[in-house]
């Protein structure tokens, strides 16, 4: 497939040929480039590069420093900002997240190596070039999320990355490979509640949520979540739940009324997961009106609320 013929790709190609132009390497990188493989919508675009972020400065005239000190620097062109990182190793994740110590380096199989997985590491230039050194076209083949070189390694980075293997399952329907399942087995390291937020929710909403929740639970992951030990079996339940699309507010107003958890106990959980206050008076009305309907005829009254 080439690049010409996906839209966001085709914008931001003056910005990477005039990078190649003043003698730099650059790629479009990650999950756009997936995406496309896999005839999927793209919703942003990526570039990496050879260049610095000076070097970069230097060639564009209209830059926003958006995240200078791990390389990245925001192009605006045509009114339109573009993301421009630097290609880069990583060294100490103390936090499991940041690295300690970026480097920036010239060589594009260097930064793919600090990547999460495979089918993530992919690069595809403006002559339509793929680079793919850690097999990730194979795994796309074979519908499998693998880490990039050692599992644990990659978890310890970053250990957001557990979460995000098990949405991949769920947003695209693969299978994690064993090596990559163990190291999630065996890590399951905390992380801070609004990251996980994010990935727990987006996984809810994804077509393939069943295998997703399925995985969660298998793992342990999901007793690195708050109040979520020892829910095992809810969740199982939650995933077999007869409807193709869930949303975010329907999930948590099943996941509480099969705990059959008082108005207090709804809040506190929620709170646990750090939900706007919004967020808990929806689940809290939407909890109410579905106990309601599941043990009276529908009314007035109850569509009014």
């Amino acid at each position: 497939m080439s690049i010409q013929k996906e839209p966001l790709f085709l914008e931001a190609l003056p910005v990477m040929q005039q990078l190649v132009d003043a003698g730099y390497e650059a790629y479009f990188v990650g999950g756009s480039v997936r995406d496309m493989l896999l005839h999927k919508p793209i919703s942003d675009v990526d570039i990496a590069t050879s260049a610095t972020p000076k070097e970069v400065k230097e060639i564009f005239p209209h830059t926003v420093d958006v995240g200078i000190e791990h390389g990245t620097v925001m192009v605006i062109h045509h009114k339109k900002g573009y993301e421009v990182t630097t290609f880069r190793t990583e060294e100490g994740y103390e936090d499991f997240r940041h690295p300690d110590k970026v480097t920036f380096v010239r060589s594009l199989e260097e930064d793919l190596k600090r990547r999460d997985f495979t089918i993530n590491a992919l690069a595809i230039g403006i002559d339509d070039q793929l680079m793919d050194f850690f097999d990730g076209i194979g795994d796309l083949e074979r519908q499998c999320i693998r880490c990039v070189g050692d599992a644990k390694e990659r978890f310890n980075e970053d250990a957001l990355r557990m979460f995000r293997a098990v949405r991949f399952v769920g947003q695209l329907g693969f299978q994690v490979d064993e090596e990559t399942k163990n190291a999630i087995s065996l890590l399951k390291m905390n992380l801070s509640v609004e990251r996980m937020k994010v990935e727990f929710e987006k996984m809810i909403q994804s077509p393939y949520r069943k295998e997703a929740l399925q995985l969660f639970v298998e793992t342990g992951l999901y007793q690195a979540c708050p109040l979520f030990d020892g829910k095992d079996k809810i969740l199982l339940k939650l995933a077999e739940f007869p409807l193709k699309e869930m949303s975010v507010l329907q999930a948590w107003i099943l996941f509480v009324d099969e705990l059959n958890l008082s108005d207090k106990e709804v809040t506190h959980l929620l709170k646990s997961w750090k939900s706007s206050n919004e967020q808990i008076r929806d689940v809290l009305v939407g909890y109410r009106t579905y106990h309601e309907r599941k043990n009276d005829e529908w009314n007035f009254f109850l569509a009014y609320e």
